[in-house]
């Protein structure tokens, strides 16, 4: 699965003979989380024992549990957990989905799930003795709009709180606001951790954004549409370096800190067309409709990251690409 070098397996060696909470363990984040635990445990011997919560056992999550004698699973919705094993070392709290489908057609119930979900698992937290580390799994989006495509961990812009577009970023904020409250007043150790784009295996290509389509539609009909004029920026970061930042993160991030969690490598998306066509074949044809001129950049600033935890990108995007196209066309076509 990795390549580890001797000094990731270093930096990750605090995790060794612990418990570790991952909530929303069914999700992209969680599958990949999970895959890279029980690697290090089956490698590397780092005993780590994994509970997961999530509603429902799906995909690859499905598959571990089964085979797993070192993963407990609570199927439960994290706002109705009312104790955590008492063993538990670390927390990572992941459950909730960026896909804004949900939060258009749901938006209430969307917004309870990221603020009360939150609240409960940092109520449960306080409950811990043997709590060393929680990592908030937040999201790039609360930025807002902004000028400037090179995000640092200091920059905020707008958010229209009258469009429901804000639903989800506005959820994400406050869920922070109250985590940090929950660190002020009762000390908890956390770390605040902001996801930006990914593009990788158990990734569902239904999903609604353009480098998803892109794969998606290459791989059924050879053929890309590109609804807009092509001109937004976005970078893409693999899932084995998503996977292992965010452990990093959980091992040695500063309490307190918030960390961007993305590549750096800003590319368009018809670069990124004209990339899934030189990998598929040329017959592919792209064809770029204009139904709208956005011409956003969403791109982090990770010097933080690397500056204070010393993690970089592995995995270019050229390689992201061919890795992510090779795979679904092996599971999914």
């Amino acid at each position: 699965m990795l390549t580890l070098t001797e000094k990731d397996i270093s930096n990750l060696e605090k995790l060794k003979n612990k418990a570790i909470l991952i909530t929303g363990g069914s999700g992209f984040i969680g599958t990949w989380l999970i895959q890279l635990l029980i690697w290090l445990n089956d490698k590397y011997h780092f005993n780590v024992k994994l509970y997961l919560i999530a509603r429902h056992a799906t995909g690859a999550l499905d598959t571990f549990i089964d085979s797993r004698q070192d993963i407990i699973f609570i199927q439960d919705d994290i706002r109705n957990i009312r104790e955590f094993p008492k063993d538990i070392v670390y927390i990572i709290h992941a459950a909730s989905s960026p896909d804004n489908r949900i939060y258009m057609s749901n938006p209430i119930e969307s917004m309870n799930i990221i603020t009360d979900g939150t609240k409960n698992t940092m109520e449960n937290a306080l409950l811990l003795e043997k709590l060393e580390k929680i990592v908030h799994l937040s999201s790039g989006q609360i930025y807002g709009t902004l000028d400037s495509h090179n995000i640092t961990e200091n920059d905020f812009g707008k958010l229209n709180c009258n469009s429901i577009t804000a639903i989800y970023p506005e959820a994400k904020r406050y869920a922070e606001t109250l985590v940090n409250a929950y660190r002020s007043l009762h000390k908890l150790p956390i770390v605040q951790v902001r996801p930006f784009s990914f593009i990788g295996p158990f990734m569902s290509l239904n999903k609604p954004w353009a480098i998803n389509s892109f794969i998606r539609d290459v791989l059924k009909t050879k053929n890309i549409r590109i609804l807009g004029n092509g001109k937004p920026i976005r970078s893409y970061m693999y899932p084995t370096d998503m996977a292992l930042w965010i452990l990093n993160m959980l091992a040695n991030g500063k309490n307190g800190a918030a960390y961007n969690l993305g590549s750096d490598m800003g590319i368009s998306l018809e670069e990124v067309a004209l990339k899934i066509k030189n990998i598929v074949g040329s017959s592919v044809s792209i064809e770029t409709l204009n139904m709208n001129d956005d011409c956003s950049e969403f791109v982090p600033n990770i010097d933080y990251a690397r500056r204070e935890l010393g993690l970089d990108i592995a995995v270019h995007i050229d390689d992201a690409l061919l890795k992510s196209i090779q795979w679904f066309e092996k599971n999914l076509v």
